[in-house]
């Protein structure tokens, strides 16, 4: 299983990223996806998660009204839209599948490799 995240970069606060995060070696309509981070010196964090069908959707306090997570099952993807970015967004960004317990506990079966987001002020 392979999980491959891209689209981090610099951008000023106030402005757009949108994250993709591509699953290979399983069915990716079977698995629960969500999106962590993870800033320096801080442990990581929940973000946001999306159900097999993307007919449910969680996320964390900071992050609703402003990231929105989708999936594409047609090419196996998860995204994660986020606007109205701020400094404190500055984190390591990693996509996962298969949570063993609670979507927001860091305990998933499969971790992509991290793409970092650095928002300027």
């Amino acid at each position: 299983v392979q999980l491959q995240a891209s689209g981090g970069g610099l951008v000023q606060a106030g402005g757009s990223l949108r994250l993709s995060c591509v699953l290979s070696g399983r069915t990716f309509s079977s698995e629960n996806m969500a999106w962590f981070r993870q800033a320096p010196e801080k442990e990581r964090e929940f973000v946001a998660a999306i159900s097999r069908s993307g007919g449910y959707t969680s996320y964390a306090d900071s992050v609703k009204g402003r990231f929105a997570v989708s999936r594409g099952n047609a090419k196996n993807t998860v995204y994660l839209q986020m606007n109205s970015l701020k400094p404190e967004d500055t984190a390591v960004y990693y996509c996962a599948a298969r949570p063993r317990s609670g979507w927001s506990s860091p305990e998933y079966d499969f971790w992509g490799q991290g793409t970092l987001v650095t928002v300027s002020s």
